[in-house]
């Protein structure tokens, strides 16, 4: 893999951005971006034929180098890290040794202003054969309080079974937490709102949080609390930021099914847990692909536990020199016709 230097905020200028498309035989097409190595655009052909974008996000490219954008850092269909989620206080050990990440109101976010999805990644491949492509970048010791240099790759792949794969795959020189996500908004419906939409998420557990959205520890039964989406239910105007333990049984991690448009989208990963992101409204800071109402968009981040560095008895988040860190989730396209 070949790193390149990190980018410093506001140094990244519009003719810096590149496109990059992925389609396949069904109509599907996804349209990445350098910036944060993520998903621009992604069109979907629902019951009746018709092409839906069903990725929420900033209409116009130069909105992703606003100072509001990173601001915002909302990360808009990007690849997130170092570490995706909070870090309480921004501090944890690693062999007997403290380290201070930045921090903004009492926590690390998302790896802060010079995560992952701030930086420009370099185009490693193309393979038309197998119809992916690979993005690298390099995230330096020191960078935000982390320690260890961490090369980082993601692949996208369009199968031809509709599913858009995402492989996240790391490495380091020295022991670090990572917690790699893919940061999509979706709207299955391309536009308007996900209240109708169903949600069956493969998870009996949710992580408690404190009033700072920060995991207490505690692991917490869903059973007959308003978030268990362990059946098949409907959203409704619920605001959501939780991190949902997946069961090991079963072959998937969480449906999502838009009767307007028929479009199911289904999500496997090799990860412990989701975090479920729905929030009330959007920034108004900037244009949107598609009309934006309440309750506009959701979020399914396949990731480890937030705060995992703070909390021995959740999965470990460390990664030592030597080992490979892999993230591979896969997001699988299908129709229902009513007409049928």
């Amino acid at each position: 893999m070949s790193p390149i230097p990190m980018n410093e905020p506001g140094t990244i200028s519009a003719e810096d951005l590149k496109f990059y498309t992925l389609s396949n035989n069904a109509g599907i097409s996804v349209t990445l971006l350098n910036l944060g190595a993520g998903v621009f655009d992604l069109l979907v052909p629902d019951k009746d034929g018709n092409l839906v974008n069903v990725v929420v996000g900033p209409k116009n490219r130069e909105d992703y180098l606003l100072p509001e954008y990173l601001q915002e850092n909302r990360c808009f269909g990007s690849s997130v890290g170092r570490y995706a989620g909070r870090i309480s206080n921004g501090k944890f050990r690693i062999n007997n040794e403290s380290f201070q990440l930045s921090v903004k109101d009492g926590v690390h976010m998302h790896g802060g202003s010079r995560g992952l999805q701030h930086k420009l990644w370099e185009l490693e491949s193309q393979d038309k054969d197998r119809n992916a492509i690979c993005f690298s970048c390099l995230s330096e010791a020191g960078e935000e309080g982390y320690p260890g240099n961490l090369k980082v790759q993601v692949t996208y792949t369009l199968t031809k079974e509709n599913a858009l794969e995402i492989e996240y795959k790391a490495v380091t020189d020295s022991s670090t937490p990572v917690n790699i996500t893919n940061h999509t908004f979706f709207n299955l419906n391309g536009g308007g709102s996900v209240s109708d939409h169903e949600l069956i998420i493969n998870a009996l557990h949710i992580l408690e949080v404190d009033d700072r959205q920060l995991p207490t520890g505690e692991i917490v039964n869903l059973r007959g609390r308003p978030k268990d989406f362990s059946f098949n239910m409907r959203i409704e105007e619920q605001e959501i930021d939780d991190t949902f333990k997946l069961e090991k049984s079963g072959d998937f991690a969480a449906t999502l099914f838009a009767c307007n448009t028929g479009i199911r989208m289904q999500v496997k990963t090799n990860q412990p847990a989701v975090v479920i992101y729905i929030p009330e409204a959007l920034p108004n800071k900037w244009k949107y692909k598609n009309e934006v109402l309440k309750f506009p968009t959701i979020c399914i981040e396949t990731q480890n536990f937030p705060d995992a560095p703070n909390h021995k008895h959740f999965p470990s988040a460390i990664l030592e020199p030597g080992e490979d860190y892999v993230n591979f989730s896969s997001y699988k396209f299908s129709v229902e016709n009513e007409k049928e």
